[in-house]
């Protein structure tokens, strides 16, 4: 599956997690890091921090570049953008949906 065919959910499962929305946040603002140098400004080990890489590479959030014998990741945001452009149109659907229920009790109650 390529990462234009993920689902919003394996976005939001993948940023579910504190830690990984953490490490998703450092990845943009520094614009990449490895798994030590991100380990070492968290509350969790190297491993702990591989694993959290490998759920938001599987959610097309970050990218792994192998230089040499290190892997540095990287964000990538646009599954992320997706996933709220996703979130905008299901939330202006109900908007609809709940103007719609509001006129019909307010035409019921009358005047």
């Amino acid at each position: 599956m390529t990462h234009s065919e993920l689902a919003p959910q394996d976005v939001l499962v993948a940023l579910a997690d504190p830690i990984r929305r953490e490490v998703l946040a450092i990845l943009a603002r520094e614009g990449g890091a490895t798994p030590t140098s991100l380990a070492a400004g968290l509350p969790v080990t190297r491993q702990a921090v591989a694993k959290h890489l490998a759920v938001l590479d599987r959610a097309g959030l970050v990218r792994a570049h192998r230089a040499g014998r290190e892997v540095r990741y990287e964000a990538d945001l646009q599954p992320l953008k997706r996933t709220t452009r996703w979130m905008d149109a299901l939330a202006a659907q109900w908007e609809t949906r709940l103007n719609a229920i509001k006129d019909l009790a307010e035409r019921a109650a009358g005047p």
